[in-house]
């Protein structure tokens, strides 16, 4: 009963907030299928009066002229609905439920009188117009139709009577039990209708709040970030000026040795140099620079970045293999994606002890391209492998803890990613995955 009280209350209102939440496109297609209903029922009607021509009487010729006019009609306002060049609104679903009432009315009026007997099987059409004002209009509109509908048949019986003395009261007892029929059809459609209504609406309010809880929780999130980032810059930040000021003020000491003068010298430019590096990189990790797409060849890009990492191992037992498809290509950024490898190799390089093996593949999947970096070193270890991708997050004594956070970045600018594929001893891999054709949304250079 609650939700009876509830929806009857306030079925208006639901009716209008319902409306407002569809779209011009399901307005329109819920009025295409009442015209196809309607299509229906007439050629039904037509079928069944022409089966039953005994007892209903043979259709008159302008009886049959009048409903293929009906039909075609129907027809063309279907082809009209369907071919509209823009959406319809909510004024201009009810103006035409409005006009398609009253013509329904027009219509039945006139099948009546064409086919002048005290029974009509025509009046069936009337439930249409109740059936399309439950779906748009509130309880009130829905009661105005419901009344109507039996007022036109009633009134039918009176004119057919007064013309053909004398009446059936069982006749009146038979459309009596129409009114009955439509007034219960009418409001448990407009009933069950406004409840789902109702339940849309709420589903739509509360998906409303969860959208807003998520936006919030991003914004504490990104706030949280924020500070998080913060705090990793000042203490990685502290220590080298800390060291800086403690080298420059045992070297300002007048009685300090010239030896251990110019060994604070020397800390103090070393400090220098790391706080210098953490800048630069803080500097690409926060403001990546803009991509510069061009088609580039795998196979040459890695065997660069396998060069280039083996002068960076300086002479130590470490093979570095290049192996990709000769004809396989990518429209990327050349020099970030290269950048982004040449980290990973480095990487792979402090990961290997001693002698070992460095693989760069690429190989291509649908639509993007996976280029692992696999090296025979130990496995990360389970308590660090969660934080490997997080800036400042380092397990290097001379390390900023940015370069793997801003190799992913360089990833996910181009619309891909970057992730541990394989994490045991002696076979540790990356794989940096991009798309083979950058997407039209993402940002060109």
């Amino acid at each position: 009963m609650e939700a009876v009280t509830e929806t009857a209350n306030v079925g208006g209102s639901w009716t209008q907030a319902w409306i407002k939440l569809q779209s011009g496109t399901e307005l329109r297609n819920q009025q295409s299928a009442f015209c196809v209903l309607m299509l229906f029922v007439l050629a039904l009607l037509l079928v069944l009066h022409t089966l039953f021509a005994s007892i209903l009487g043979q259709p008159s010729t302008s009886l049959i002229v009048l409903l293929a006019v009906g039909f075609a009609a129907k027809v063309a306002e279907l082809i009209w609905l369907q071919t509209i060049g823009h959406e319809i609104t909510e004024r201009f679903a009810r103006v035409w439920a409005a006009g398609s009432t009253v013509a329904t009315f027009v219509l039945t009026g006139f099948l009546a009188y064409l086919m002048n007997r005290d029974e009509s099987p025509y009046f069936v059409l009337l439930a249409i117009p109740i059936l399309q004002c439950a779906h748009l209009f509130g309880l009130l509109v829905t009661t105005c139709v419901i009344f109507a509908a039996d007022a036109t048949i009633v009134f039918w019986l009176w004119h057919f009577f007064h013309l053909h003395p004398p009446a059936r009261p069982t006749e009146y007892l038979e459309a009596g039990m129409i009114s009955i029929i439509y007034m219960v059809m009418g409001f448990l459609v407009w009933f069950l209708v406004n409840l789902l209504r109702l339940n849309q609406v709420r589903l739509t309010a509360s998906l409303t709040d969860l959208e807003t809880a998520r936006e919030r929780l991003v914004s504490e999130e990104q706030l949280a970030a924020v500070g998080r980032l913060a705090s990793g810059i000042a203490h990685e930040i502290r220590n080298p000026v800390s060291m800086i000021s403690s080298a420059l003020s045992t070297a300002a000491v007048p009685t300090t040795p010239e030896p251990e003068r110019q060994e604070m010298f020397a800390v103090a430019a070393r400090e220098s140099a790391r706080l210098e590096r953490l800048t630069a990189d803080f500097l690409v990790y926060a403001r990546p620079a803009p991509l510069r797409y061009a088609e580039t060849s795998l196979l040459d890009l890695l065997t660069y970045v396998g060069d280039v990492g083996t002068m960076h191992a300086e002479n130590r037992p470490i093979e570095i293999i290049a192996d990709a498809p000769e004809n396989l290509t990518a429209v990327l950024d050349n020099s970030l994606i290269e950048a982004a490898l040449l980290n990973l190799v480095l990487n792979a390089i402090d990961a290997i002890p001693d002698a070992g093996s460095i693989h760069l593949r690429s190989t291509r999947f649908g639509q993007m391209i996976h280029i692992d970096v696999e090296n025979s070193g130990p496995a990360i270890s389970p308590e660090h492998l969660g934080h490997v991708f997080e800036p400042f997050f380092t397990t290097k004594a001379t390390g900023t803890g940015l370069g793997l956070a801003i190799a992913r970045g360089i990833a996910t600018a181009h619309g891909g990613d970057l992730w541990v594929s394989n994490n045991v001893n002696g076979s540790v891999t990356f794989t940096l995955a991009v798309p083979a054709i950058p997407p039209e949304d993402l940002p060109k250079g």
